[in-house]
């Protein structure tokens, strides 16, 4: 089993909060986090229908089954458990008693904040970082080739292809996910609107225009973008609002939280396709944006991952915030970098009133290079903790 980087940050959170909650997209390993993280505990899903059928007719009696606590997957199907748990937590309060885990974050967070709020640490699993992958040996040696796999975990504890599982993936969860959550009458139109929302990894997301494309009502496109972000099948990436400069793009920019399906629903099927592909360079950033999202999330800590792009166009691709300080990171696929590759992160960095802070420039290259306070790095360093 492939080490995940998050289990430090759930022992923590365990010592101190009575509930531990693991959320993240399906398949991305947090049963086997839990189970693997809680070994002694037992365990039920609410996937099974017997299970299912208990929390929701006698909830008091399923949780006094087992005082010492459990593991309970995929929680969000049974809401009212949240607050028959507030109960029990509240009379014997110890820490990391009840281990929940759930892939919406709809059921999950609402119920936590109803019921559970302050006694929850909250962790978001996402599919493998790079640095998990290197550790364990199996980081893919070129870009190309993560991008076109991804990483989800069954695509390296098993011998499987893109062609084989993502399309498992995409009928038997997202869409049923989909119809969980709301009432999507043509099945047609969604699958559609999903793969328009691949070809605009990347970009800013115009709601009108993609909703436009796709033959459905601005209303209908909204609640779909909100259920594939509550799905942990998209993320937005919001612009950064501090005044540098006024005249500032405020729509956020829309990226899939795994690169290899987006590469998926754009029809990439071979690694060869992805060398002249028209989205290529979305998908390289997509992937670059995702390891430093993983990175905060595998921490405990919130994503306060920003973008920032002016009127006229001039683009910085992410801006951490540490609180204290942002850091500017621009990305490029190509493996070669001209000087005009580094004129945003020097604007940015000119406006923000400190030229010489340091930025970086991830590229698709192999060579660390450096040009006064801007440091091009390649790809690969990613899997090191350049990126915390």
């Amino acid at each position: 089993m492939i080490k995940r980087t998050a289990h430090t940050t759930i022992m923590r959170l365990a010592k101190g909060f009575p509930v531990i909650a693991i959320t993240g997209p399906r398949q991305s390993g947090k049963t086997t986090l839990a189970k693997s993280s809680f070994p002694d505990k037992p365990y039920l899903t609410l996937e099974d229908p017997d299970t299912r059928l208990l929390a929701e007719n006698d909830p008091r009696g399923l949780l006094s089954a087992y005082p010492d606590g459990l593991i309970l997957d995929e929680v969000q199907r049974a809401p009212q458990l949240f607050s028959y748990l507030q109960g029990f937590v509240d009379d014997n309060l110890i820490p990391g008693k009840y281990i929940l885990t759930g892939s919406q974050q709809f059921g999950l967070l609402s119920g936590i904040t109803q019921s559970l709020a302050g006694r929850v640490g909250l962790v978001q699993l996402l599919p493998f970082a790079m640095d998990e992958l290197k550790a364990a040996g199996k980081l893919p040696d070129s870009a190309d080739k993560l991008m076109l796999y991804g990483m989800y975990p069954p695509f390296y504890d098993r011998d499987l292809a893109p062609t084989d599982w993502f399309p498992a993936y995409v009928n038997t969860y997202i869409e049923r996910d989909v119809r969980q959550l709301i009432n999507v009458r043509d099945l047609s139109s969604f699958q559609r609107f999903v793969r328009m929302c691949a070809a605009r990894t990347g970009q800013l997301l115009n709601l009108s225009s993609l909703a436009s494309d796709c033959g459905i009502t601005h209303n209908t496109a909204s609640a779909w973008i909100s259920v594939l972000e509550a799905s942990y099948i998209i993320f937005l990436l919001r612009p950064h609002f501090t005044n540098f400069n006024k005249r500032l793009i405020k729509a956020p920019k829309l990226y899939f939280i795994d690169t290899g399906l987006a590469a998926w629903l754009l029809g990439v099927r071979e690694q060869e396709q992805l060398v002249f592909h028209a989205q290529r360079g979305a998908l390289f950033e997509n992937m670059v944006v995702m390891e430093f999202l993983k990175s905060r999330f595998n921490r405990g800590e919130q994503a306060d991952l920003y973008f920032w792009r002016d009127s006229k166009g001039l683009e910085v691709d992410l801006l951490l915030d540490d609180g204290a300080s942002l850091k500017p990171v621009d990305i490029k696929s190509g493996q070669t970098i001209v000087s005009d590759s580094l004129t945003p992160l020097k604007k940015w960095c000119e406006l923000s009133g400190i030229p010489d802070r340091p930025a970086w420039l991830v590229y698709g290259g192999t060579r660390e290079l450096s040009n006064g306070n801007v440091s091009v790095v390649p790809w690969g360093k990613l899997a090191t903790d350049f990126v915390k």
